[in-house]
């Protein structure tokens, strides 16, 4: 998570981390000049990581969601309302999640 935090303040930075788990037993090596940022800066960005993490898996889920009946949108098929429905609720559910929380607990759609 520490790489992921830096990245987020300089998508540039050439930089190792041996991550711990801890930012302050963390080994950081800074390469090619790149400017060493603070561990207090660093760990203010956990937050956002943690939360683009979450989004990730659950755009990942959805994907996988959508793709099961991607099979019955195809031209030659006849898509039910209640399967458009279906797969519209599966690309609306990102829709505003703005938390770790809200992420990890949203309804799923049941499927037709």
């Amino acid at each position: 998570m520490i790489l992921e935090a830096i990245l987020k303040i300089n998508p540039d930075a050439k930089v190792s981390v041996e991550d711990t788990g801890d930012i302050n037993t963390s080994i950081i090596n800074w390469h090619e000049g790149t400017t060493p940022i603070s561990n207090a800066d660093i760990e203010a960005q956990f937050t956002a990581v943690e939360f683009d993490i979450a989004m990730k898996d659950l755009r990942a889920k959805r994907d996988k969601l959508i793709t099961e009946t991607d099979y019955l949108a195809l031209s030659d098929q006849t898509l039910s309302a209640e399967m458009s429905t279906y797969r519209q609720a599966l690309r609306d559910i990102t829709n505003g999640i703005t938390t770790v929380e809200q992420a990890n607990n949203v309804t799923w759609p049941t499927k037709p």
